[in-house]
């Protein structure tokens, strides 16, 4: 609490028990998915015998499922309860990446990640409609930097560990120990009370796309495009530029993220979300131009820490400017549309890339990449002036 003359000014409160424990299992869930961001492409190129467009299909093959499923998770979250979706889908993710460990060809990991699409629909969709429901309105843009530091805290974390293991133990133990990670991020959840606002089912939102969220959605798409690309192909290009831990470029762009998140976790409360998103997204595509013209291990590095940089901001402040035109009752509904356009760019962006790298190489897929994230940050403004229009 502080004062301003003899008025006692307090703050909501935002580290509950709830609050820290949903951090912890989305710690968990993508400390796992970080295992594989590294072990993927690597497990495809090598034992399974394919090529980085076989990498790129494979890394996005998810987002099948999960672009239909999303919204079904939102409507769910909104009318059974946050936390029966978010441990059916940490359980579902444990058990895909068990059994990637006993997939030899391409077109079996390709299935399985399929079935991941499913565990990330319903995940990632309950935990975003959970935070929000926790989260005093206040220091919305605060929660959503702090609690995202458990998806890039495993992020950071998970590449490092997945390139030990592979190297130490094999790709059958990196795959298990991704197993493990997302088993112990369904064993948290359970302890998570349930955080739906109270209310009949049918409060809960009756729409499957919360349509007020489509135009940040396409800013959104764009930014998660430009990171899809950049997760796919972050390794293989470190390894072109002859740099000796090709996990180093997740490594540093993950610390980036964290440290801006920790440092400057207020920022998204008092900078308006749609001028911010468009910097950050512009700050993206300076990332990836610099990776794809500087090929060099140093041209790697500091493009991932640029990347890293305009990431710190994009997501609070685009989720915020989303969350900020939905309901209590439309939570889920907006996570899950919201998320749809992750899928469709972590997803589609890695295939169609993929193509690019193949035809052209990864520095071009790079320079694509950035094409498409300036296009966002150019949208992101044009909204931007429009909400002060009509303001």
């Amino acid at each position: 609490m502080t004062t301003t003359g003899l008025t006692p000014v307090t703050r909501d409160r935002l580290f509950t028990r709830p609050f820290v424990v949903l951090a912890l299992a989305e710690l968990a869930y993508f400390s796992a998915t970080g295992v594989a961001v590294y072990t993927l492409p690597v497990y495809i190129t090598g034992p399974v015998g394919s090529d980085a467009a076989g990498a790129g299909l494979a890394f996005g093959a998810f987002a099948v499922v999960a672009l239909v499923l999303r919204p079904v998770a939102g409507r769910l979250a909104d009318t059974r309860g946050r936390r029966p979706v978010m441990v059916a889908g940490a359980v579902l993710c444990a058990v895909a990446m068990a059994l990637t460990a006993q997939a030899a060809s391409l077109g079996g990991v390709v299935a399985l990640r399929l079935l991941l699409g499913a565990a990330e629909a319903a995940f990632f969709v309950a935990a975003v409609a959970a935070l929000v429901d926790l989260a005093p309105q206040s220091r919305m843009g605060e929660a959503l930097s702090y609690n995202s530091l458990g998806l890039y805290l495993g992020l950071t974390a998970g590449p490092p560990l997945g390139e030990l293991l592979v190297r130490t133990a094999g790709f059958a133990v990196a795959w298990s120990a991704a197993a493990v990670l997302a088993g112990g991020a369904a064993a948290l959840v359970l302890g998570i009370g349930e955080t739906r606002p109270p209310g009949p089912p049918e409060q809960g939102g009756g729409h499957l796309i919360h349509r007020a969220s489509l135009p940040v959605g396409l800013a959104f798409l764009a930014s998660t495009v430009a990171m899809g690309g950049f997760f796919a192909f972050a390794a293989l290009r470190a390894a072109e530029v002859h740099l000796a831990t090709t996990s180093l470029p997740l490594l540093t762009y993950g610390a980036v993220v964290v440290a801006v998140r920790v440092g400057f976790a207020r920022v998204p409360d008092r900078v308006p979300p749609l001028p911010l998103g468009a910097c950050a997204i512009l700050t993206m595509a300076a990332g990836l131009a610099v990776s794809a013209a500087w090929a060099a291990p140093a041209g790697a590095v500091v493009g991932a820490g640029v990347m890293g940089l305009g990431i710190a901001f994009s997501t609070p402040a685009l989720f915020a400017a989303i969350f900020a035109r939905a309901g209590a009752g439309e939570r889920g509904a907006a996570s899950g549309t919201a998320s749809a356009f992750l899928d469709l760019g972590l997803g589609g962006g890695p295939i169609v890339l993929g193509l690019v790298a193949r035809s052209s190489g990864i520095a071009a897929a790079y320079g694509v990449a950035a094409g498409v994230a300036l296009l966002g940050g150019i949208w992101a403004l044009v909204l931007a002036a429009q909400e002060r229009a009509a303001a």
